[in-house]
Formats: C-alpha cells, sequence, structure tokens
C-alpha cells in the first residue's frame, strides 16, 4: 500500500517559513532612520499609510528642528504640520506626534516608556507602533508587528484567517517563537516589498512556493514540501 505523505502542520509551515526567510534576508533591519527611541515613535507614526522611503526623507529636517521630545512637545503645531505634510493625513500625525510627546513630558519624565500598556496610552500609538518601538528601540519582543505586508503574506500563506492585525498577531505569536517575533515581521516585509507584492505576486521567483495555499499554480507546478532548508541560489534580489 503506498504511503501518503502526511500534511505538515500550520506551526511546522510557519517554522520553515521562518528559517527560510532568515536565510533570504540575514541582513533584514528596520527601514525607517532614527537615532532615539522618541524619533523611532515619531518615524513609525508617520509611516502609517506611508512609505518607509518618504518617512526617511522627512525626517531629517524635523529631527534637526525638533531633535526630542521636549521640543517636539512645545512645537508650534503648524511647524510640525508643515514638515510632515508629504507624508499623508499629516494634520492627524503631527497632532499625535505631539499629544504623545507631551504625555512622555508629564508623565513618563521625559523617556518612552517601555511598557506595551504605557506606550498604548500615547495618542497615534496601537500595537504595530509599540510593537516596532519596544523591539528595535529596547529589544522587547512583545509582539508581532502586523502591517499591511505581513498581514498579506501571512493570509497567503495560509498561517491566518483572520483579517483584523491584533487577530493575525495572537494566531502569530502562537505559531513563532518569542525570540523571533520581530524578525519575522522585518523579512516578511522585505519579502512582500521583494516578490509578493500586492497587485501581482511573482510566484515563479518566489522560495515558499511548496508551503504556500496561494500560489499561482499557472506560473509554478506543484512541488511537495519536504520542510527542509532550500537552497538559495535563486533567491530574490532586494531592489
Amino acid at each position: 500500500m503506498p504511503q501518503t505523505r502526511k500534511r505538515p502542520s500550520k506551526k511546522q509551515r510557519a517554522l520553515e517559513v521562518l528559517a527560510r526567510l532568515k536565510q533570504m534576508y540575514p541582513d533584514a533591519v528596520c527601514s525607517l532612520d532614527y537615532e532615539t527611541p522618541v524619533q523611532l515613535l515619531v518615524a513609525t507614526i508617520l509611516s502609517a499609510q506611508c512609505t518607509d522611503e518618504r518617512v526617511n526623507k522627512v525626517t531629517p529636517e524635523l529631527f534637526r528642528q525638533f531633535p526630542d521630545a521636549a521640543a517636539l512637545a512645545s512645537a508650534e503645531l503648524d511647524e510640525i504640520i508643515e514638515l510632515v505634510r508629504s507624508t499623508g493625513f499629516y494634520r492627524n500625525k503631527a497632532k499625535n506626534i505631539q499629544g504623545a510627546c507631551r504625555l512622555i513630558m508629564t508623565e513618563f519624565e521625559g523617556q518612552v516608556p517601555r511598557s506595551m500598556a504605557e506606550l498604548l496610552r500615547l495618542p497615534g500609538v496601537a500595537r504595530k507602533t509599540a510593537n516596532v518601538v519596544l523591539a528595535h528601540a529596547f529589544g522587547i519582543n512583545a509582539g508581532v508587528t502586523v502591517d499591511t505586508h505581513v498581514k498579506r503574506l501571512t493570509q497567503r500563506l495560509g498561517l491566518t484567517q483572520a483579517d483584523d492585525p491584533v487577530k493575525i498577531e495572537q494566531d502569530l505569536i502562537k505559531l513563532l517563537p518569542q525570540p523571533d517575533w520581530e524578525n519575522w515581521s522585518i523579512r516578511l516585509i522585505y519579502h512582500g516589498r521583494a516578490v509578493c507584492n500586492a497587485r501581482r505576486p511573482l510566484c515563479d521567483r518566489c522560495l515558499f512556493t511548496d508551503l504556500c495555499p496561494s500560489v499561482d499554480r499557472a506560473l509554478v507546478p506543484i512541488v511537495p514540501s519536504e520542510l527542509t532548508s532550500v537552497s538559495l541560489a535563486s533567491a530574490p534580489e532586494l531592489a
């Protein structure tokens, strides 16, 4: 009687995706430019519905004029608005940046807080922003950052059926080791930009085709998953 290949569990697939991501993008880092925790906080607030590339063009002058929480808290709001205008939703972003910095000054002795609960008290800060700040400013993996790339790829890979970012994060927390929560997100973002883009995923260039239930079979034939690390000879080049 022929043996049937056992389908890998969701957790097995997630861990294999993680292993391949580490090989494909070993030097992946946060692409926002910053020097201090408050600058990372501000840059992350600005990155909502905006590319990191655009944010990095805006923040040098913003941080030159207002380098810290004290300066941003006491600035004229219209000055912040003009400096962040090109990032979109600039009025709300400017108000949130100033509101967050004022709370940092009055409630946290001028220092960005180091806990999820405290960060979520700041205007303009939800779990995505808090996760980024905790991981990259303080080395604390409190959760999994879920942005549009992470949401799209996690769904395409069949690792979640949820649509709400908080529920997606909860699903990923169950599948991934805590030390890898943030580097999963950073590397998946790199892959989303380089290969698995929103409009036309390049399945013929992807190294996850044996693990991905959403692969375009017109481009890639069915290949059974062996759950072993793949050769990176055909790994995508980052633009």
